[in-house]
């Protein structure tokens, strides 16, 4: 499981982000790269880590899912995945 803070700041970037795109774009448009300096960088959708939803475990991130690798096979194992189940691996 990732700490508690680390999760808490991917959430902070995800408002972030979701805060300034309008800004952003605006300004990529217009081709005011230094107004595009003067806001946050973590507003930058670049800055952004995919994440289990669960564990918070950043690295085998299944897009489809949610989730990561290690969390799908245990929920996959124990049924909770409608469709997916040990024989079909």
């Amino acid at each position: 499981m990732a700490k508690e803070s680390v999760k808490a700041r991917e959430r902070k970037r995800q408002r972030l982000v979701a805060k300034y795109a309008d800004k952003r774009a605006k300004l990529k448009e217009a081709g005011d790269w230094v107004g595009l300096d003067k806001l946050p960088r973590n507003s930058s959708p670049v800055r952004l880590h995919n994440r289990c939803k669960l564990t918070g475990r950043p690295r085998g991130y299944m897009r489809r899912f949610g989730i990561s690798r290690v969390t799908f096979r245990e929920m996959a194992s124990d049924g909770k995945i409608p469709g997916v189940t040990k024989a079909s691996w």
